[in-house]
Parts: C-alpha cells; structure tokens; sequence
C-alpha cells in the first residue's frame, strides 16, 4: 500500500531534531503485512489553494496502479496568512477530496493545529470549515486544534519555535491524536500492541 502525505512543513516534520514528525511517528507506530509505503510532498508555507493545484499531478506520477493507494492531507493554517476566506479554504480542500475520490484514493484528514499569534476564533473556524467538508463526504478528520489549544506542552513547544511549528513533543501530540482517531481502522490494520 502506497500512503501519500500532502501539505505544508508539518508534514514534513520542521522543527522536529530527530526529523520525525508527526507523520514518522504515525509510520513508526502502524504494523502492516506487507509494510507500507510511505511517501511524503509536503511544501512548506503551502495553503489549500497552492495544495489544490499542485497535489493531483505529483501523486498521480507516484500511483502504485497494482496496489492500495492512500491519501493523507495534513492541513496547516497558511490559509489565514495568505488571505484566503474560510469559503475558498472550504471549496480547495472539496477540491482535493473529489479529485482524490475520482484517482481511487482514500483520504484521511488531519486539521491544522493551533499558532499563538492568530487570534482563537479564526483558528477555530477554519479548523470547523475543514472538518465540515469532511464530514460532508464521510471522510475521517482529526481535530488536532481543540485538543492542543490549551495543551501545556504544545504551547511550550510552540514557545520554543520561531514558526508555528512545534517540536519533538509537540509532534509526538499530533501523532498521538492521529493514531487515537481512526487511523488503524482507516487503514484496515491492527494497533500497535493489539493482540
């Protein structure tokens, strides 16, 4: 099974020291026979309206047409610097869904965390447009906002970056919630752990 992560530098892991991320340690933490295929496109600063037009082609290149391909989108929180409205953030993401139905691929969404320098509300927003379009399609999205918004140790990560990106723990938070919220069943696997 192919397993594709799109989105922005949280995909990618920024920030992290043992260059995990939160994608690593998902990885790290899935048994599957035979193993996965992990592969990561992750752009950093990338909004959903960059996302949309660049994903479909540099996946599509990557199809293992013999096998199960999945989608993993890690949303970030670009749309609120790049002036996006939270109706244009909602019709990209729709985008990249519908197009990933129509390639076969099924998508699991993870929300964008919280940033301290944005006000509270605007985040919350858009991290319910996000889950409400994925709702919409019956999709899985993980909130990673509303738990991690008040969470001690992702504001003491956050402390610590020059971005809004974390580190180590602060990805550890996001891999944990990933993993606590439909991944293994999503992938049709059992859990780490699980007898």
């Amino acid at each position: 099974m192919a397993i594709f992560f799109i989105g922005d530098e949280l995909v990618a892991g920024f920030g992290d020291a043992r260059a995990l991320g939160w994608t690593g340690r998902v990885m790290a933490r899935t048994r599957s026979e035979p193993p996965l295929m992990p592969i990561t496109l992750a752009v950093p600063g990338e909004d959903t309206a960059a996302l949309a037009k660049r994903w479909g082609d540099e996946v599509a290149r990557r199809l293992r047409h013999d096998e199960d391909n999945r989608l993993i989108i890690g949303l970030g929180s670009h749309d609120l610097d790049s002036g996006q409205t939270l109706a244009r953030a909602r019709l990209h993401l729709a985008n990249i869904l519908d197009a990933a139905a129509r390639m076969k691929l099924r998508s699991f969404i993870v929300g964008p965390p919280p940033r301290r320098e944005v006000p509270f509300k605007i985040q919350l927003d858009l991290s319910k447009a996000f889950g409400d379009v994925c709702a919409r399609r019956d999709l899985p999205y993980v909130d990673t906002f509303t738990p991690l918004v008040e969470h001690e140790q992702w504001n003491t990560d956050l402390s610590m970056s020059s971005g809004y990106e974390p580190r180590q723990a602060g990805y550890g938070l996001i891999a944990w919630l990933v993993l606590h919220n439909g991944w293994n069943d999503w992938l049709g696997v059992p859990a780490v752990g699980a007898s």
